[in-house]
């Protein structure tokens, strides 16, 4: 799994024109799957990003986390972060989980931060989604779990 974290003081997602989720201060996470992912990957990476220490202290270095702060979760699935674009002009997407299986672990990633106790709010996976924000920092961070970063680049599986 691969997310992209960005600390914002806002985010939100709509889908046809209907706000689906919002949140004040926290973290948007654009979150990618794999074919090689599985559940463990969810679980990893879910007890990541609400233990990443990115959100500023009273000395205002970056030394609290999103259950730190209190701050909420927007959780937006995003096949095209495994997007390979090192050949021709359009991106190849071979290593992006089939739909069902992102779906599923997707899922799982929002339960799994939602059992660490921060509040989650979450697009609509597979729709066309218009997302807005205001990073914070900025500051954004790429984060992968332990068996994506083993996937040779173009392999299917």
């Amino acid at each position: 799994m691969r997310a992209v974290i960005q600390r914002v003081t806002y985010a939100k997602v709509e889908v046809e024109g209907t706000i689906t989720g919002e949140i004040g201060p926290g973290a948007l996470v654009l979150l990618g799957v794999s074919r090689m992912d599985r559940p463990e990957d969810a679980e990893f990476l879910a007890g990541k990003v609400v233990h990443l220490r990115i959100f500023n202290d009273d000395a205002g270095k970056m030394n609290r986390s999103l259950l730190e702060t209190g701050g909420a979760m927007l959780a937006v699935s995003q096949f095209t972060l495994y997007g390979d674009c090192r050949k021709g002009r359009r991106p190849s997407f071979d290593d992006a989980a089939p739909a069902d299986q992102a779906k599923q672990l997707y899922e799982h990633f929002v339960a799994a931060a939602r059992r660490l106790g921060v509040r989650v709010e979450t697009g609509v996976f597979q729709a066309h989604m218009a997302v807005t924000l205001l990073n914070d920092g900025p500051v954004t961070l790429i984060v992968e779990s332990s068996l994506a970063t083993n996937i040779p680049s173009g392999n299917a599986g």
